[in-house]
C-alpha cells in the first residue's frame, strides 16, 4: 500500500509542468536565500528578498478576487495600509505585544473589506474599480490628515512586534523565514479555497454571474466573502511590512500601490496559484536593477505591462506554458516523423 502511495508521488512529481518545475526551483531558492547572501557576503539582497515576499503575500491576496473572482480592485493597498497601521498606532502607546498587532490588522482588514465591499459589490464594471479606488483613496487620506501618527511624514517604529519568545522579529534571517512561511501558507490557503466548493461558486460567478444565480447560488455573499478574506490576507501582511520597514506612512495606502499590486498579478499570471509570487519577483527584481541606472525607471513598468496584456496573455506562467505546449508538438512531430521512417519501405 505505501510503495503504491510513493509510486504514485513520483509519477506526479515527473508528470509536473514547465510551470510546476519553475516554482519548485524558486521556492528551493528562496528558502535558502539567507544561507546564499550570507555565502555570498551580500546582506541587502536578504532585505530585497523579504520585501519580495511580503509584497507576494499582498499580490496573492488581490490575486484571489481579481484572478479567480474577477474583482479588480483598484483600492487594495488600503488593506495593506491598515495592517501596517494596527503595528504602527499601538507602538505608538507603547503597546508592543505582536499578537495583538496582527489580530487587529487581520480583524480591522477584514471588517473594513466587508463595510466597504458590500457596498463596492453592489456596482460592476469601471464603476466597481472606481468605487475601490475611492475607498482606498478615503483611507489614504485619513492617514494624511492624522497629524498625531506623523500625518504625510509618517511614523518611525523602534521596536518591532513582541511574541514573548515564540518568534523573534528582531532578527533579519528569522523575519525572513516567518515571511517566507507566512507565503507558503497564504498560497496554500487559496489553492485550497479555489478548489473547494465555495471557490468554484466564486470562479463561476466570474464566468458567467447569471448562471449561477439561476442555479440558487447567492453570488453577493460568496464574493464579499471572497473580499473580506483577500482583505484580511492583505492585512496581515501589512503588519509584516511595517515591521520589516520600521517604518509607516500614507504611501503605503496610496491607489499607486494598488496599481504595483496589480501589476505584480497580471504579469506573474492573473488567475495562477504561483503567479503573483512570480510577479512579485520580476517587480522588485526590476525595481533593484533599473533604479540603479535610471531616474525615470517606473517607465519601463508601464511599456512591460502594454507587451504583457497584448502579446503575454497569462504572463509569465503563461509564457512558460506556451514555451512548453510547443516543446511538446515539436517532439510530437520528431516522433511521428522517425515512426514513419521506421514503417518505410526499408523500414
Amino acid at each position: 500500500m505505501e510503495s503504491r502511495s510513493a509510486n504514485g508521488l513520483m509519477g506526479k512529481v515527473l508528470n509536473l509542468s514547465f510551470n510546476g518545475w519553475l516554482m519548485i526551483v524558486v521556492l528551493v531558492i528562496f528558502a535558502f536565500a539567507p544561507v546564499l547572501t550570507e555565502v555570498f557576503n551580500q546582506p541587502f539582497y536578504l532585505d530585497v528578498a523579504t520585501r519580495l515576499v511580503i509584497l507576494a503575500i499582498a499580490a496573492v491576496s488581490l490575486n484571489l478576487i481579481l484572478g479567480f473572482g474577477g474583482m479588480i480592485s483598484f483600492g487594495h493597498a488600503a488593506f495593506l495600509g491598515l495592517g501596517a497601521y494596527s503595528v504602527g498606532i499601538p507602538f505608538y502607546y507603547d503597546i508592543y505585544n505582536g499578537w495583538l498587532h496582527f489580530a487587529l490588522a487581520i480583524v480591522v482588514s477584514a471588517v473594513f473589506a466587508v463595510i466597504t465591499g458590500a457596498i463596492c459589490l453592489r456596482t460592476r464594471g469601471v464603476y466597481f474599480i472606481m468605487i475601490t479606488m475611492a475607498f482606498g483613496q478615503m483611507v489614504y487620506f485619513a492617514g494624511v490628515s492624522a497629524e498625531e501618527y506623523g500625518a504625510d511624514d509618517g511614523l518611525s517604529i523602534y521596536v518591532r512586534s513582541n511574541f514573548n519568545g515564540v518568534l523573534n522579529f528582531d532578527d533579519d534571517t528569522s523575519l525572513y523565514y516567518i515571511c517566507f512561511v507566512s507565503l507558503l501558507v497564504a498560497l496554500y490557503i487559496v489553492h485550497r479555497i479555489v478548489n473547494s466548493r465555495f471557490g468554484m461558486a466564486v470562479r463561476g460567478a466570474k464566468g458567467n454571474e447569471e448562471r449561477m444565480r439561476a442555479v440558487g447560488f447567492n453570488v453577493y455573499i460568496y464574493r464579499l466573502t471572497c473580499y473580506a478574506i483577500a482583505g484580511a490576507m492583505c492585512g496581515f501582511a501589512g503588519a509584516l511590512l511595517a515591521n520589516f520597514t520600521d517604518f509607516i506612512s500614507p504611501e503605503m495606502i496610496d491607489w499607486t500601490r494598488s496599481g504595483e499590486l496589480m501589476f505584480m498579478v497580471i504579469l506573474g499570471g492573473s488567475g495562477t496559484l504561483f503567479g503573483p509570487f512570480l510577479g512579485a519577483a520580476a517587480f522588485v527584481g526590476l525595481d533593484v536593477f533599473l533604479s540603479q541606472y535610471w531616474v525615470h525607471w517606473r517607465l519601463i513598468f508601464g511599456i512591460l505591462l502594454v507587451l504583457t496584456v497584448l502579446f503575454a496573455k497569462g504572463g509569465i506562467t503563461g509564457v512558460v506554458a506556451n514555451l512548453e505546449s510547443m516543446l511538446r508538438r515539436t517532439r510530437g512531430r520528431g516522433s511521428s516523423a522517425a515512426k514513419a521512417d521506421g514503417e518505410g519501405p526499408d523500414g
